[in-house]
């Protein structure tokens, strides 16, 4: 049947489109696109209606760093309660880490997380395959049969790739590949021990720090290495202010390298660890108001290419524990939009430019058919509220997972509808 999201502030940054139009929807796809009530009335009679009367309507949210644990730690989540998660916060399509049991390391592997995103996954699930074999940052993992299954980029996240001749050659063989290398960057020697940020508030509460340092040095050798290799590094869920200079210098010679933020590092300062609250424990850490303030001047600048959840699911039995032994991560595919939308109230970014790094610079990054709604593209669409406030309550998540350091928390800005190849895969009436 044909589908009409009519009424709705369309905004489509591929396209410069900013403006109140009708979407028409057949076999999956946008047919057409015109000015709001510009069908004929018969056109509308006969096709399903969603009104997106207040609301805005973009191509579907991407995010290309989420945890999904399956196969392997399925009780802190799975490939459907992750996509059932993404679908709630308004996204359509994601793109899931390698650090799994086993780890994502060759074609099979790649093949049957694909197998089971289509068997059970309401959302469109891409895969990152891992840079060395079993994450150990030794061996260099199959990457061209990884390429030829499908995959859109290499990480051994969490673990970076400490050995800078390992590195060298994966930058090489990605680059003949065409696919970025995501590298979390952090230099283990000096985060050994780490729970949290060094600084101040580490000191005060007892707790070994993660020394900035450790990410500034790991995000300076990967741009050293792009001069010879000619490579792309796309850096993860950078946190500090220091790094994006250095990704701002870098970009200005030139060289190919993007990064992500995620919504925690530009809303939450380490003062959030106070009380020794777990669901603030995350890796890279929160740092200092200083480096939040200029995470936002990279934001506004474009240094800092897209947003990104780290969507990070971890069991109540995970985080019930000591500070220190607690595991690194929080849940965030549900809080993305809202806590994205804050950036907009606050000036930092413009509604269009928040939209553009949640939808079409991703697609342009990682080269995927996605990220616009132009006319015979996919129709992966989200319509959300930018109006309505809601108190964030962990109980209500989606994710099988509840470690989120926001539960309580006043959020301006919904998700009510989210399509993926015009099917409606969340709709909150």
């Amino acid at each position: 049947m044909k589908r009409i999201i009519k009424n709705g502030r369309v905004i489509d940054p591929a396209n410069k489109v900013d403006g109140f139009f009708d979407l028409l929807i057949e076999k999956g796809r946008i047919s057409a696109i015109e000015p709001k009530g510009g069908f004929a009335p018969e056109l509308y009679e006969k096709s399903s209606i969603i009104d997106a009367e207040n609301q805005i309507v973009t191509p579907g949210l991407i995010d290309m760093h989420v945890h999904f644990r399956e196969p392997g730690f399925e009780y802190k989540e799975t490939i459907e309660s992750g996509c059932r998660s993404a679908a709630v916060g308004g996204f359509t399509t994601v793109a899931v880490m390698p650090n799994t049991n086993p780890v994502i390391d060759n074609r099979s592997i790649v093949e049957w997380v694909n197998a089971r995103s289509r068997e059970t996954g309401s959302v469109n699930v891409l895969v990152i395959g891992a840079i060395t074999k079993g994450l150990k940052g030794e061996q260099l993992s199959d990457m061209a049969d990884m390429s030829e299954a499908g995959v859109v980029g290499f990480s051994d996240d969490g673990r970076p790739v400490m050995d800078s001749g390992v590195m060298r050659r994966a930058l090489e063989y990605a680059k003949m590949l065409d696919l970025p290398l995501i590298q979390h960057s952090e230099v283990l020697d000096l985060t050994k021990g780490g729970s949290m940020n060094e600084g101040f508030v580490a000191t005060e509460l007892g707790l070994k720090g993660m020394p900035v340092a450790a990410e500034d040095i790991m995000v300076a050798r990967d741009i050293s290495l792009l001069v010879p290799t000619g490579g792309h590094v796309h850096v993860a869920h950078i946190s500090s202010g220091n790094s994006v200079d250095l990704v701002r210098d870098a970009k200005a010679k030139g060289l190919k390298i993007t990064c992500e933020v995620a919504p925690h590092h530009f809303i939450l300062t380490d003062e959030a660890v106070r009380g020794y609250n777990t669901d603030a424990k995350m890796s890279p850490p929160l740092r200092t108001q200083n480096d939040v303030d200029r995470i936002k001047q990279g934001l506004a600048d474009d240094t800092i290419d897209i947003i990104a959840t780290d969507h990070a699911p971890h069991h109540a039995m995970d985080k019930a524990t000591t500070f220190d032994c607690a595991c690194f991560g929080i849940v965030g595919l549900e809080t993305a939009l809202p806590l994205t939308l804050n950036m907009v109230r606050e000036k930092v970014l413009t509604l269009n430019k928040a939209i553009e790094k949640l939808t079409s610079r991703p697609a342009e990054i990682f080269k995927l058919d996605r990220g616009t709604l132009g006319v015979g593209k996919i129709a992966d669409i989200t319509i959300f509220d930018p109006d309505r406030e809601y108190i964030m309550d962990n109980s209500k998540l989606s994710s099988l997972s509840k470690n989120s350091p926001f539960d309580g928390w006043t959020l301006k800005g919904k998700a009510t509808h989210t399509l993926v190849a015009g099917k409606l895969v969340y709709s909150e009436k």
